[in-house]
């Protein structure tokens, strides 16, 4: 199974922006669709944006819809989360999972139908 592991989190102000990483090893990253989840204190994983096996499909959570932008770079096994204009309802431990498909359109915005998970970055952003 595809292991992976995000960087790219830190301490942010209001407005800046931050690029979330997650690097795949062990699997054929061109199989499988990548998601971007997050997780705030006292509350439940939410989906923030997933992205095709190929990248020419991508679906985002509408509370970052026009900020984020997610992409891959299969030829580098990683997948990135562009966040822009942060504000502090953006501040949570950001995972990245991937799911297996075989067709170049699926994505996924369940958790549940992940099965391979990070173990996150913690992304804060001050008001």
């Amino acid at each position: 199974q595809v292991q992976l592991v995000e960087s790219g989190g830190g301490l942010v102000q209001a407005g800046d922006s931050l690029r979330l990483s997650c690097a795949a090893s062990r699997g054929t990253f061109g199989a499988y669709a990548m998601g971007w989840f997050r997780q705030a204190p006292g509350k439940e994983r939410e989906f923030v944006a997933a992205i095709g096996r190929s990248g020419a499909y991508t679906y985002y959570a509408d509370s970052v819809k026009g900020r984020c932008t997610i992409s891959r770079d299969n030829a580098k096994n990683t997948v990135y989360l562009q966040m822009n204009t942060l504000n502090p309802d953006d501040t949570a431990v950001y995972y990245c999972a991937a799911k297996q498909t075989y067709t170049a359109q699926a994505l996924a915005v369940m958790s549940s139908a992940y099965d391979n998970w990070g173990r996150g970055t913690q992304v804060t952003v001050s008001s």
